[in-house]
């Protein structure tokens, strides 16, 4: 008799293994690409920088540093902690310097930058190139729709029909002496479900990432306006450009060339953005091209990776009259909902603390991915036995047959 519980045992099975490979390694990568923001940070602001009395302006650190080959950077960001390097951004490159001296520390580190985005190739594209990133686009997006099944599934499939403290605690707990399938079984089920909140969520921010539609469910679930598209999505990690998403304003290219800002604004107004937001951490400012741009500051009292914490203030150049301030609740309830899955896919919504469970998580994903085809791959193996023994016992009656006729 086929039952419920069998369909979905047999739907998880078949999804599992269709999906396996690839679902491990999106797993294994999204371990690597845990604390890829705080590394490259570290790395890139690993300086020395003895604090003094003053700071140099920012106009002044972006005319220290303009170059005919360049041009102005882009973007110009400065830290609350006086320890801390200014950053100029130059297109995808950045420049970090002492805030008080002006003099150029470094660039960035190269080896874990390229590091980690071959890792995120893998996570997004299993390392695929060129046009075939989309075929490959196409597969870590299924992939990641068997895996919220196989979640949603996992969790309905160890669900106990009896409530018993020796039945809860056998599918509930690592168990020790047990090895082969049973050890498999135990891991499977415990795993799972000390996984299973923190992956249904972590891989649902990765289906809407991975698909508009789903995306677009999101804004209309809450009876937001849907926003225009921009382009193509970055694929199936939805991260784009630097470190777990986070790309400084203006990094959006380069414009050697452009009209001079002003910069006179530049430092009359920047004390506006620091007073905007009680314990800053950082601003940043998009460079204006022409001198009566208006200052677009980003302010962020996070670490870097929460939506929340961030605000956008845009200031008249010439009046210093506010033109726009929109923070985090200014937002509809369909960008917030959708920002909250984006980096709860990560886990930087909630800091550092959100990245180490969605990093367990991944690990979690993977064990689950390693034992599920384990107990498949036995369970063929038995079937195999059971049809040889079965055809055996057929054919006694023939043989027999032939050795009488004989």
């Amino acid at each position: 008799m086929i039952t419920l519980r069998k369909t979905f045992f047999w739907l998880h099975l078949v999804a599992g293994v269709v999906a396996g490979l690839v679902v491990l390694t999106m797993s294994v990568t999204g371990v690597l690409l845990t604390y890829e923001r705080q590394m490259v940070a570290r790395a890139d602001r690993g300086y020395t920088i003895q604090p003094a009395s003053q700071r140099m302006t920012p106009a002044a650190l972006i005319l220290k540093h303009a170059a005919a080959d360049r041009g102005y950077p882009t973007a110009i960001t400065l830290r609350s902690d006086p320890a801390e390097p200014a950053q100029l951004v130059y297109g995808q490159e950045s420049d970090y310097l002492n805030p008080y001296t002006g003099e150029v520390l470094g660039n960035g580190s190269r080896q874990p930058r390229e590091f980690f985005q071959k890792v995120r190739n893998w996570h997004r594209w299993l390392a695929a190139e060129g046009e075939a990133r989309e075929s490959a686009r196409a597969v870590t997006g299924a992939s990641n729709l068997a895996f919220l099944f196989l979640v949603a599934s996992g969790f309905y499939l160890w669900w106990p029909r009896q409530w018993t403290r020796q039945r809860l605690r056998s599918i509930s707990w690592f168990r020790g002496g047990l090895s082969g399938r049973a050890r498999d079984f135990n891991w499977h089920n415990a795993i799972g479900l000390w996984c299973a909140a923190p992956l249904f969520i972590v891989v649902l921010g990765g289906v809407v990432i991975s698909y508009p539609w789903a995306s677009n469910l999101v804004y209309e679930l809450t009876g937001s306006p849907v926003p225009a598209t921009k382009g193509k999505k970055g694929g199936v990690a939805g991260k784009k450009g630097g470190p777990r998403g986070q790309r400084p304003p203006g990094a959006e290219g380069n414009r050697p060339g452009s009209g001079q800002p002003n910069f006179a604004a530049i430092d009359r107004l920047w004390p506006e953005a620091e007073k905007r937001v009680a314990g800053w951490q950082s601003i940043s400012l998009r460079v204006p091209e022409s001198e009566t741009a208006p200052l677009i500051f980003t302010i962020d009292r996070g670490d870097g990776g929460q939506p929340q914490n961030r605000s956008t203030l845009t200031l008249d150049s010439g009046t210093g009259a506010v033109r726009e301030w929109t923070t985090f609740a200014d937002s509809s309830a369909g960008q917030r909902l959708r920002s909250w899955l984006r980096f709860t896919h990560t886990g930087e919504y909630y800091g550092i603390v959100g990245q180490t469970v969605a990093g367990i998580a991944s690990a979690g994903a993977a064990m689950l991915v390693w034992t599920g085809l384990a107990m498949a791959l036995a369970r063929f193996s038995a079937w195999r036995t059971r049809r040889r023994r079965h055809e055996a016992v057929e054919a006694e009656p023939a043989m027999a047959r032939m050795d009488t006729a004989e």
